[in-house]
């Protein structure tokens, strides 16, 4: 096997991740980003698949020996965003979350309008009555969605204004990712959780062909949808797979160990213990590989992998990811929680 500085795949993954945080893609059109990673895969030799349901499918490395054992890694490639639910007298929208959207970090962002008909149009997710000099109750506001609208950058004043534009009910609302990486190598974004891991897995697998290596059991990876309502792993699950790993977010917070430029190990999140013997294998790879781990409990988290186990089929469940702050708002991440994270995957994997 050729020796290979991880280095270049670290740069390569963040990378790839500023170009798949740069297409929106939030539950329900997710279209752009999985012909995004299908053809970056098919450029390194791969034959990656587009499932029904709108995943991307690939296998890294075909069996040896055996008729089990084989291992898929996933990670989701939808995000948060909204959807238009209503279109108010003023010409302004109403919108419904896509996903744990939260209409408290959701104020003042820039968004992108997806109409399936008429084009994209820029707009602004504001409180009602946004402005300070006008609205003497504006500290005192609860944020929900049902007093937050989209501003539309467009001259309308009436609901016909807006209709007349294309905009519907239905319609998509992105919001912009803001993406930044720090000479520091902080990575910051929203929706790290989780175009971060889709692109590490890209990394893998590029760092799989390049290198040559002949595992000994199936490599599947899936990239998944839907996963932010809650069955975006359901489904596609090849023959002869034991082992799933779902890389995601990993936490950061009070009460947990795991900083932004470690791997975290799930041992158990909202829905109990993860399989206890491939939490102690992922924590002997990690030792193996010289990854800089930590081992953590989620209290608010449900993992793609459980949406497999719920739909019936018969794995052992693990779930590791860069150390990521602030989920599901302005997220924080870091090139050494990357690095981490692919030398976990490769001291498991392979």
């Amino acid at each position: 096997m050729k020796k290979i500085r991880l280095e270049s795949y670290v740069e390569y993954i963040v990378k790839t991740a500023e170009e798949l945080l740069s297409v929106d893609s939030p539950t329900g059109y997710t279209e752009n980003a999985a012909d995004l990673i299908t053809g970056l895969l098919e450029d390194m030799g791969y034959r990656p698949v587009k499932t029904v349901k709108g995943g991307v499918l690939v296998r890294l490395a075909e069996r040896k020996a055996g008729d089990e054992g084989g291992i898929m890694l996933n990670a989701h490639v939808d995000t948060l965003g909204a959807m238009v639910s209503k279109i108010k007298d003023n010409g302004r929208l109403q919108v419904t979350p896509l996903g744990g959207m939260n209409a408290n970090n959701a104020e003042a962002e820039n968004v992108r309008i997806v109409t399936r008909f008429s084009g994209e149009f820029d707009g602004t997710c504001q409180l009602e009555n946004a402005s300070v000099h006008v609205n003497p109750k504006y500290d005192e506001t609860k944020r929900e969605w049902t007093n937050m609208e989209i501003v539309i950058d467009e001259d309308v004043n009436s609901k016909d204004d807006t209709l007349k534009l294309g905009i519907s009910v239905g319609d998509i609302v992105c919001f912009d990712p803001r993406t930044r990486v720090t000479k520091d190598g902080y990575i910051k974004s929203r929706f790290l959780d989780d175009k971060l891991s889709a692109a590490i897995l890209i990394g893998f697998a590029k760092y799989i062909k390049d290198s040559s290596v002949e595992p000994e059991t199936d490599i599947w990876v899936h990239f998944t949808v839907f996963e932010e309502v809650g069955h975006g792993a359901s489904a596609n699950m090849p023959s002869g797979i034991t082992y799933v790993i779902s890389v995601d977010m990993g936490c950061v917070g009070d009460g947990l160990s795991c900083t932004e430029r470690q791997v975290s190990i799930c041992a158990k999140d909202s829905r109990g213990p993860y399989a206890y013997d491939v939490v102690k294998s992922l924590i002997e790879a990690a030792l193996k590989a010289g990854a800089d781990y930590a081992v953590d409990i989620y209290p608010y988290y449900v993992s793609d992998v459980e949406a497999m186990l719920s739909a019936g089929h018969d794995i052992k469940h693990g779930l590791i990811g860069p150390g990521v702050y602030a989920s599901h708002g302005y997220e924080r991440s870091h090139k050494k929680g990357v690095e981490n994270t692919l030398r976990l995957l490769i001291g498991y994997v392979i």
